[in-house]
């Protein structure tokens, strides 16, 4: 069995060849150009937004590779379906798909596959019923084949709810804040940090301002 390299020289290093996403317009003012096996969590309250931004994204993300998004915690429901509609998610329909309770096992199995996803949406964090170790497995298999992973999750106050949103929060490269229909972007950003408007008239009436 091959021995993966985990020791590297400076040169190694510097001539490392990475894959940045060649974003444009409001998402790279927002998200820079992270490199194509990036991490994130996406976090907010409860009718703040956070679906309709993680389906914004899922669909800007087709146009670098395939998507899955794994509905955990709504499953394929209405509001869900509603999403799909708002955000014309038909328009990527040979580059997205929605997998309806994919639970952890089959999750991994699936993106081990050759011609897996180029992008794991997981939604939500409280949902997915996995520890931290468990988590660890899933980044370094998306890591190992140089694929993004998004993990949506519930909040308390301003923070991630529970400790393996906790823990995921303080690991990931992105830390997504999404409050009144905005997302706020932090963390490892590679450019951006610019607020991103996900829903003009509901974030113009949560904020009392016009977009």
């Amino acid at each position: 069995m091959k021995k993966s390299n985990r020791a590297y020289s400076v040169s190694n290093v510097v001539t490392k060849k990475f894959k940045p996403l060649s974003f444009e317009g409001a998402w790279k003012d927002t998200l820079g150009t992270p490199d194509k096996a990036f991490s994130a969590i996406l976090f907010g309250g409860t009718s703040n937004g956070k679906t309709e931004a993680a389906m914004k994204l899922a669909k800007y993300l087709t146009n670098f590779g395939k998507v899955d998004y794994d509905s955990l915690e709504q499953g394929v429901s209405a509001t869900i379906r509603d999403a799909l509609i708002r955000n014309n998610m038909e328009s990527c329909e040979n580059t997205f798909r929605l997998l309806d309770r994919v639970p952890f096992e089959e999750l991994i199995n699936r993106m081990s596959k050759p011609k897996s996803a180029d992008f794991l949406f997981v939604d939500s964090v409280q949902y997915t019923r996995i520890n931290k170790a468990q988590y660890y497995q899933l980044k370094e298999l998306m890591l190992a084949k140089g694929k993004g992973i998004i993990w949506i999750s519930q909040a308390k106050g301003k923070l991630p709810k529970g400790s393996l949103a906790d823990d995921i929060m303080f690991d990931v490269d992105l830390k997504l804040w999404v409050e009144g229909f905005k997302l706020f972007p932090d963390g490892r950003l590679n450019g951006g940090g610019e607020p991103l408007v996900i829903w003009p008239e509901r974030a113009a009436k949560y904020w009392n301002e016009i977009y």
